[in-house]
């Protein structure tokens, strides 16, 4: 063990160490706060100076985040927030989270990256350590970061550290927190896996190591494809069940008796947040590259992008089997967000679903505790409040997020005409004026 690695590795146990983060998302800043309320001086760096201006007044818009506890670091000095990368210099620990979106043409960007990249370069000293948690291709790590960083003159596993870690950060999962979720860890040497395991064993319960970086980077590319192939496969389910006339969700929920060989997932009006509708392109295009077309990937991603048009064909039905045309219709949303208990509205199919109705001639608002304002094509809508809601001068509600606050039981009671497509009403049973995806 080098004498960097012995010194670094008695910081990060004695929480005496300088832990820099990159990126003050979804991802970042749970993390940010974490090591900070775990006793680790924080230092927080994003390139959006008006998210960087919030936050240090100790504003979080983050759900799992609270503005206390936020407010509570900034306030001590245990959470400095800047959009100066150079300040990472200080750092001991460099841990990267910042967005890898999709291009025009479905492949990767990993220009964040390779901007992050570049500016931990520019800093890097003996004695640091380095994490990428950005989801990306197998082979970035070792491909993207450490030619930059060995530029530097220095060895890896001796003078710095490198490692990818992916996030799995839930937003709004009340079981599992971020303390809760095993971590793992891929380091480019053992001595690189080993300093990863004891910095996020500060501040979670069990940390996992894998054999190297393109591991742990495939690792989290499986998880998200496994979730968006079963996803496809019930949404396809749900389509086939809807023209025999039988209820998805018994089925699905009968399924799941079995104790053995089956695992349920549920169909919705299309997928969203940053993960799903990108993270498997991105093994995608790498696989592409090596002369092999992944198929399953293909198959899954066109069913689930069919499910927001599938959506509003369902509104156009139900409408038409009232004698009432789309044009015209007052149509009330319920939920934007792309998930329950959220206010992240990234690729949320209900902006998509919404655009569509719009573009017929609809009529339409939204109601929405967590987004206060949304961006629908050129449009910029309003939320109206739960409370003032009136349900019964709608001609259709349509369910597309199933947030805690809403009362189903209003709805059911209230609404002329429901199309749900979350089995949000599912309680209330079989109703003339509910129809379910």
């Amino acid at each position: 063990m080098s004498r960097h690695s012995e010194r670094l590795r008695q910081v990060l146990e004695q929480r005496a160490a300088r832990v820099g983060v990159i990126g003050l998302g979804y991802v970042g800043l749970p993390l940010a706060v974490a090591f900070g309320k775990a006793g680790f001086s924080v230092l927080g760096v994003d390139v959006d100076r008006e998210r960087v201006a919030r936050l240090k007044a100790g504003d979080s818009f983050v759900e799992d985040v609270g503005s206390d506890d936020l407010a509570t670091l900034v306030a001590a000095g245990r959470l400095s927030i800047t959009a100066e990368p150079s300040a990472l210099s200080e750092a001991d620990a460099i841990i990267i989270c910042v967005p890898t979106p999709l291009g025009k043409s479905r492949e990767p960007d990993i220009s964040f990256i390779v901007a992050a990249a570049d500016a931990v370069a520019a800093i890097l000293r003996p004695g640091q350590l380095v994490v990428l948690e950005s989801t990306t291709y197998p082979g970035t790590t070792e491909e993207v970061l450490l030619p930059r960083f060995r530029a530097r003159g220095l060895r890896v596993g001796e003078e710095f550290f490198l490692a990818f870690s992916p996030e799995r950060i839930d937003p709004g999962n009340k079981r599992f927190d971020l303390r809760a979720i095993p971590k793992l860890v891929g380091g480019v040497t053992p001595a690189c896996s080993e300093l990863t395991r004891v910095l996020y064993g500060q501040i979670i319960d069990r940390v996992v190591p894998v054999s190297g970086p393109q591991t742990a980077e495939m690792v989290k590319l499986f998880e998200n494809i496994f979730r968006s192939v079963n996803i496809a496969l019930v949404n396809e389910l749900a389509i086939m069940c809807r023209r025999l006339g039988l209820s998805v969700w018994e089925i699905i929920e009968a399924a799941a008796t079995k104790p053995f060989g089956f695992m349920p997932f549920y169909p919705g009006p299309g997928i969203g947040g940053h993960c799903l509708p990108s993270d498997p392109h991105y093994l995608s295009w790498r696989t592409r590259l090596l002369g092999y077309e992944p198929k399953f990937i293909a198959f899954a991603d066109e069913i689930n992008r069919q499910m927001p048009a599938y959506v509003v064909q369902m509104v156009t039905d139900a409408l038409n089997e009232k004698g009432r045309a789309v044009r015209g219709a007052k149509i009330l949303a319920l939920g934007v967000a792309y998930k329950a208990g959220v206010g992240d509205v990234r690729d949320s199919p209900a902006i998509e679903i919404l655009e569509a109705l719009l573009a017929r001639g609809a009529e339409v608002a939204y109601v929405d505790p967590y987004v206060p304002r949304l961006a629908v094509g050129s449009r910029r809508l309003t939320a109206v409040p739960w409370e003032s809601a009136n349900f019964g001068s709608q001609n259709l509600v349509l369910i597309l997020t199933n947030h805690p606050a809403f009362d189903m039981a209003r709805v059911g009671g209230e609404a002329p005409l429901v199309v749900d497509t979350r089995n949000a009403t599912g309680s209330l049973g079989p109703r003339p004026n509910i129809i379910r995806l």
